[in-house]
């Protein structure tokens, strides 16, 4: 077994999850989205990113590419979530909170199609 793959499949499946685990809730009622668990989404995100660095092949490029995408939508979901309650004291509004929730279940797509990407690699690879 090698380590260095299972730590990087960890990583992957790790963001999806705690991703998928954020989104999950009414998308109006910042109640059912923690800004800890936001904070986790992006840190484990940026970690996978990092382990993605280093693969040169095209589904490694693949999978940077698609690393990106989810990183760019949970930072501009940060940065919207600390504009609206830091900068304009709109406060999280349903309308706010919707968007903040969009924006991590465009990450969300991202992880998914990461994880798809990786599974059918481990199945398609041979020992």
């Amino acid at each position: 077994m090698n380590f260095d793959k299972v730590i990087f499949g960890f990583f992957i499946v790790l963001a999806l999850t705690l991703n998928f685990g954020f989104f999950l809730g009414e998308y109006e009622n910042p109640e059912h989205h923690s800004s800890y668990e936001f904070f986790a989404v992006i840190i484990v995100n940026f970690i996978a990113t990092l382990l993605k660095l280093g693969d040169r092949s095209q589904i490694g490029a693949i999978l940077l590419a698609s690393s990106l995408v989810a990183d760019m939508q949970l930072i501009t979901a940060a940065i919207y979530w600390g504009v609206s309650v830091h900068v304009t004291n709109t406060g999280l509004t349903p309308a706010v909170m919707s968007s903040i929730v969009s924006l991590s279940g465009g990450a969300l797509l991202a992880n998914v199609i990461s994880v798809i990407i990786l599974v059918s690699e481990t199945l398609m690879s041979r020992r």
